[in-house]
């Protein structure tokens, strides 16, 4: 954490970080020819420790430190390589050109069914996984025609899984093998769809802002079209889907009082008051009137929609539905960017779980850099806010632009095509969608 707050609070160092990871993306966006070193940026400082190992971004611009030399041709995405930038869009149609030329080629195998395969197993579903993973150039062609699953594979089935967000173990599980035979016309249609959205997205981004990619479930701040600091996220499951929004993050709130949203009241307080009167007690959430007069629960009806006509709100604390930060923004939907308690919902691969807000890992972190332009605002006086307990608010001398978005295929400035899936539903291709998220 000190690496993070040193490197936030040195504002001429961050500027020139900045200026080495912006050069050395366009390195990257042109093919690194003739840029030398400056094509091997640092690993950005502000970024969650769990999701650099999750991309394979130990600054190095190779494919990983610990396979053959062979498989370094094959580069894995980087962590500075922002989803939404000026130049997504057209990258992204190239992109369509190459699986363009996949199909014309009769696009790649399927992959026969298999309960696992890993490294060290010979299995002949090996010999169709090497051209599938050639095809779409997550393995060195000349490492096809053979069923070891070696090192080679085991690294092109990381790489494939990091493209579609799938956590990077290297084994092949149902999953990653549904993933792998989805065909190479659908995956190329899926590109093409995501263009247009694209298209309207980068136009106009500003120097600074945040984007929440909600098929992703990832939160990037970017800035100089660098990504400085990525968060996994949790956002709405598909019963209650997170909304497409544009606005200004204006304020910071620490420890903030969470109340409860009518629609949460209706679905899911007045269920679990019917079974559980106690819940609210021992959830700190206390009832008010509409003249501000606190209530008993026992004096709502909880077996009609009495419950929706009272404000119910949660006091700050550990245990607040919106953790210990707020990310304050302007919108119709009455949704936010915050904390959890629940750490535990951001370590799997399906992270649909909210109710429409979007919760952030390692949020601290995000707000240190939101507030990095803010005077009196360095890393130790958030630091210190939030563990006074208190309700503080601290507002952005500069709104920081904030976006989120449907994107389910896109290619970034590091040229690494990347999918996710359709959670919602929204591309229209009949992806099936893993029964995890399917279900909630």
């Amino acid at each position: 954490m000190s690496e993070t707050r040193n490197w936030l609070g040195e504002k001429s160092d961050r500027r020139r970080f900045l200026r080495r990871l912006a050069g050395a993306a366009a390195c990257t966006a042109a093919g690194g020819v003739a840029c030398g070193r400056a094509a091997a940026a640092p690993a950005v400082a502000a970024v969650d420790p769990a999701l650099a190992a999750l991309m394979g971004d130990s600054g190095s611009s190779d494919f990983g430190q610990t396979f053959d030399d062979a498989s370094r041709t094959i580069r894995m995405p980087k962590l500075s390589a922002p989803t939404l930038s000026p130049q997504t869009a057209d990258i992204t149609a190239q992109a369509v050109t190459t699986y363009d030329n996949i199909v014309a080629r009769g696009g790649w195998p399927q992959v026969p069914p298999v309960d696992e395969l890993h490294i060290g197993m010979r299995h002949p579903s090996v010999v169709d996984l090497r051209a599938r993973l050639a095809m779409s150039g997550d393995l060195d062609p000349d490492a096809v025609g053979n069923d070891v699953y070696d090192s080679y594979v085991e690294a092109a089935v990381r790489r494939f899984q990091t493209r579609h967000g799938i956590t990077p173990n290297g084994i092949l599980r149902k999953e990653t093998l549904d993933a792998m035979n989805v065909s190479a016309a659908t995956r190329r249609d899926q590109l093409k769809i995501n263009i247009s959205r694209l298209k309207t997205l980068t136009t106009n981004l500003g120097p600074r802002y945040v984007v929440v990619n909600i098929p992703a479930a990832r939160v990037e701040a970017i800035e100089h079209d660098v990504a400085v600091s990525r968060h996994t996220a949790v956002v709405g499951r598909p019963s209650r889907p997170s909304p497409d929004i544009n606005s200004k993050i204006m304020e910071i709130n620490f420890n903030p009082y969470w109340t409860v949203p009518v629609s949460i009241v209706r679905k899911d307080l007045i269920p679990i008051m019917e079974k559980d009167p106690d819940y609210l007690i021992s959830n700190h959430i206390r009832i008010y009137d509409a003249r501000h007069n606190e209530l008993q629960a026992s004096q709502i009806n909880w077996y009609s929609e009495d419950a929706v006509h009272y404000t119910f709100r949660q006091d700050p604390g550990d245990f607040n539905s919106l953790g210990r930060v707020r990310i304050y923004f302007p919108s119709p939907y009455g949704v936010y960017m915050h904390d959890t308690p629940e750490k535990n919902l951001f370590g799997g691969d399906f992270r649909y779980d909210s109710s429409g807000c979007c919760r952030v890992q390692n949020v601290r972190q995000l707000v240190y850099w939101l507030l990095d332009e803010t005077k009196g605002w360095p890393p130790e006086a958030i630091d210190q806010a939030i563990e006074s307990g208190e309700q503080i608010n601290a507002k952005l001398v500069t709104p920081v632009p904030l976006h989120w978005v449907y994107v389910t295929a896109w290619s970034a400035s590091d040229g690494i095509v990347q999918f996710r899936d359709d959670i919602y539903n929204r591309d229209g291709l009949g992806i099936p969608v893993p029964p995890q998220t399917a279900n909630l």
